[in-house]
């Protein structure tokens, strides 16, 4: 069993940032990647960062520059830095990794969500 544990969402003025964590924990042979996905009303869930193993990351467009991603692979942790906050940016925001349970067998595993709402 794998929980990911999603901390730090809010209510934030426009400009302003927060700071997203998520631990991964439970029965982790390895930690492939792991990231952030967000989801408005009425909108798909989206992509926001990823970072694997190797350090690459992916941002969506509409993030870059203002949204820094990083991990700690021994804590089994990553982060979502966001700055100067939109209102557009008001979703829930979901942990995301790609976990190997055994050596041979992975999955990916969801959090519950943390929301983060941003006032114009």
């Amino acid at each position: 069993q794998v929980q990911l544990d999603e901390s730090g969402g809010g209510l934030v003025q426009a400009g302003g940032s927060l700071t997203l964590s998520c631990v991964a924990s439970g029965s982790i042979f390895s930690v492939i990647a792991m990231g952030w996905f967000r989801q408005a009303p009425g909108n798909q869930r989206e992509l926001v960062a990823h970072i694997n193993n190797g350090g690459a990351i992916d941002y969506a467009d509409s993030v870059k520059g203002r949204f820094t991603i990083s991990r700690d692979r021994v804590q089994n942790t990553v982060y979502l830095q966001m700055n100067s906050l939109k209102p557009e940016d008001t979703a829930v925001y979901y942990c995301h990794a790609y976990i190997y349970t055994t050596r041979v067998s992975w999955s990916d595993y969801w959090g519950q969500g943390t929301q983060v709402t941003v006032s114009s």
